[in-house]
């Protein structure tokens, strides 16, 4: 069984976020079309393929079925398959790293000098932290073969 190919923009349209978005989802089925999938993972992934293809009608539409089906099937393919893209271990744990290693941090920080007003100073450490751990989670991903070489950003 084959991905669905996905139907290429009116003409018409001359909306170049709409442009960006769809060429990237295009890079996702590209490179999801080299991996060996499941066929019950390929049902979904087609069944939303042929959602964004139905919606091409109305801009707004579009942009938000085509977020909502990357979504869907990032999560899929992440859950299932263990596949990320390029830098999602970092983006997800540069967050995490502000508010699991910063936010204390900056607590103890503050507490220790006597100012609470300083416990700003523990975000940028916290995100220092995150973007370290998520990166070498990234190379550990690419060296496995786990790593869509594309970069989704929402």
């Amino acid at each position: 069984m084959q991905i669905n190919q996905l139907k290429d923009v009116p003409a018409t349209v001359s909306n170049q976020k709409l442009l960006k978005k769809h060429e990237a989802f295009k890079k996702l089925i590209f490179e999801l079309q080299k991996r060996e999938i499941p066929i019950s993972i390929l049902a979904v992934i087609n069944k939303e393929v042929e959602k964004i293809n139905v919606s091409l009608v109305a801009e707004k539409d579009f942009l938000k079925q085509m977020r909502k089906s990357k979504s869907k099937i990032l999560s899929l393919v992440e859950k299932e398959l263990k596949l990320v893209t390029r830098n999602h271990y970092r983006n997800l744990w540069l967050v995490l790293g502000m508010s699991a290693f910063g936010l204390p941090l900056g607590v103890v920080f503050g507490f220790a000098v006597d100012n609470i007003g300083l416990m700003g100073i523990g975000l940028p450490l916290g995100m220092v932290i995150g973007m370290a751990v998520g990166t070498a989670m990234d190379k550990k991903a690419k060296e496995q073969g786990r790593q869509l070489d594309v970069e989704m950003n929402f």
